[in-house]
């Protein structure tokens, strides 16, 4: 068959359903093999939502989302959304198109070394030049995006090995297990344990698993240990569990950290340095530190554990359950616990424009707990991560490794077309909005019914702050924005506005019954920003 039916035949063995796609001349025979497959072609207004989304895919089912461009501007528009699924532990397969390697009339137009640009953000980046490799190259690929830890794969795809013909057989996937813990690594990890005054775990994105989810809350349940999430960690213990400490909000310092700095032990789960600095929880290299993952720990200054159990998660926490002395008692952490209940449920002023907090506590009213929070990348991530209750796993979405604005739109876009059946909403600041605002349109044109929730403050809020915190001059970060409303309904979606006399859970109510793509704009105030994150909590001192 030909080399381009070949490629498209191999993604059906993978079991590929959506192509996220902005194609050029040099993709045309790769199109037109997906036409006539039984795969569905996403054709988004920029690659880098292409790739945000192909990552959600990835993210949320653990089966490699597929990202397609051309050549050149096409591909390094990609990068940035190829990065974010590396750093976020999201198995990716992008491929982009090239000039023919034969027969190159065109010179050195739009050529860029696209396969060494991507080296540094993906797993691994190559160039298919024999159409019979195509079959064994993405099997290849599949499973190394999908090994743990999960990441990108890049494949350079030029249009004449495209139209050649592949005799090559299609290869089938197959299918693994993670091995079980060993049996030493586990006795060691017991005795640590065991021995522990006060161990406390971190939770982290590479545990948020259901599978995971069940064994630890099990645990838990039968131990009496507490656990603390990081940004990506959340929902993996739900926020109901009353071991659960709840997630880390801000790095320098927060309320949970009081009892953090009490843990003489701590027991790191799916951890990577990447989303939580070891820094802010072990800034004197003294911890004991047990690693459970499923790949060894890279290792820094402030994290170097005495004790890595290698394995099945599930399989390592459903094994220390009957090893673990079971029913002891860790007054500071549910002094902690107290504490967060205490001081996370403040009141705030019914003001307008809206407090952060009012904004957070609205939208968990809104949503149910199995429904899709996906957020972009702005100040007000503090504030959901530290207010915003998880309940399940994966059912909070947010970037805190590369940490990129632009992606709250097309990730809310891809969960809703795995979840039909749930209510997802996208909060974005209207700085990482208009990044990707475009993509209304193609929620518009595949009848995606998302809504946006945009906070408008008219500035880079997220930088005034630190440039306030640093004691700098207010300079060169406020902008103008659009009516967004008039914005939304020029797309052909439904916009909402939050007026200083409306209540934002009726007005998001609203938004989710028109059942259409609909975008609300909320003012907001984060004036308190300063007030809370560096006068309060930077010289919190614990009782």
């Amino acid at each position: 068959m030909k080399a381009s039916d070949a490629f498209v035949r191999q993604l059906e063995e993978e079991g590929v359903q959506y192509v996220f796609a902005l194609p050029g001349e040099e993709n045309l025979d790769l199109l037109e093999s997906l036409r006539t497959s039984n795969i569905e072609v996403v054709i988004t207004r920029h690659e880098q939502a292409a790739a945000f989304m192909a990552a959600t895919v990835g993210r949320l089912t653990g089966r490699a989302g597929v990202c397609i461009s051309t050549l050149g501007p096409g591909a390094t528009n990609l990068v940035t959304g190829i990065a974010h699924a590396q750093l976020i532990g999201a198995p990716l397969v992008s491929v982009s198109g090239q000039k023919a390697m034969r027969d190159n009339w065109q010179g050195a137009f739009q050529i860029v070394d696209i396969p060494s640009l991507m080296r540094p953000v993906t797993k691994e980046s190559l160039t298919i030049s024999d159409p019979n490799t195509i079959p064994t190259t993405l099997r290849e690929a599949f499973k190394t995006a999908e090994r743990e830890r999960p990441g990108a794969v890049h494949i350079e795809l030029p249009e004449d090995v495209a139209e050649l013909d592949c005799a090559a057989p299609m290869q089938h996937r197959g299918s693994h297990r993670l091995p079980a813990p060993d049996p030493e690594a586990l006795a060691a990890a017991v005795e640590l344990i065991n021995n522990a005054k006060r161990p406390l775990i971190i939770v982290s994105s590479g545990a948020n698993r259901n599978r995971v989810r069940k064994a630890l809350e099990t645990f838990i349940a039968r131990t009496g240990m507490y656990a603390v999430h990081t940004q990506m960690g959340k929902g993996v213990v739900s926020a109901d569990c009353i071991y659960s400490l709840y997630a880390t909000g801000i790095h320098k310092q927060d309320y949970v950290n009081c009892g953090i700095d009490q843990a003489d032990l701590i027991i790191t789960v799916g951890y990577n340095i990447v989303e939580y600095p070891p820094f802010v929880w072990n800034r004197h290299a003294k911890k004991n530190i047990v690693n459970i993952d499923f790949v060894p720990a890279a290792t820094d200054r402030y994290y170097n554990p005495q004790v890595e159990v290698i394995g099945d998660i599930a399989a390592t926490f459903k094994a220390l359950g009957r090893m673990v002395t079971r029913d002891r008692e860790f007054p500071i952490y549910r002094r902690t616990r107290e504490l967060l209940d205490e001081k996370l449920a403040e009141d705030v002023p019914r003001q307008y424009p809206l407090h952060p907090a009012h904004v957070v506590r609205s939208v968990r009213r809104v949503l149910a707990y199995e429904d899709i929070l996906t957020l972009d990348n702005g100040i007000y991530k503090l504030w959901f991560a530290r207010l915003y209750k998880t309940y399940q796993p994966n059912t909070m979405l947010l970037d805190n490794a590369l940490a990129t604005m632009g992606a709250g739109l097309p990730t809310a876009m891809a969960a809703k077309m795995l979840y039909p059946n749930r209510k997802v909403l996208a909060v974005c600041g209207d700085g990482g909005f208009m990044m990707n605002s475009q993509e209304l349109e193609t929620a518009v044109r595949l009848k995606i019914p998302v809504v946006v929730l945009v906070l408008r403050d008219n500035a880079y809020g997220f930088i005034k702050w630190k440039q306030q915190d640093k004691g700098l001059p207010d300079f060169a970060l406020d902008y103008g924005n659009p009516d967004f409303v008039a914005y939304a309904n020029s797309y052909g979606a439904k916009g909402f506005r939050v007026g200083p006399d409306d209540d934002i859970i009726e007005v998001l109510n609203a938004a989710f019954v028109s059942n259409t793509v609909a975008l609300v704009e909320c003012p907001i105030d984060y004036s308190m920003n300063y007030e809370v994150f560096s006068k309060q909590l930077e010289h919190l001192v614990c009782a």
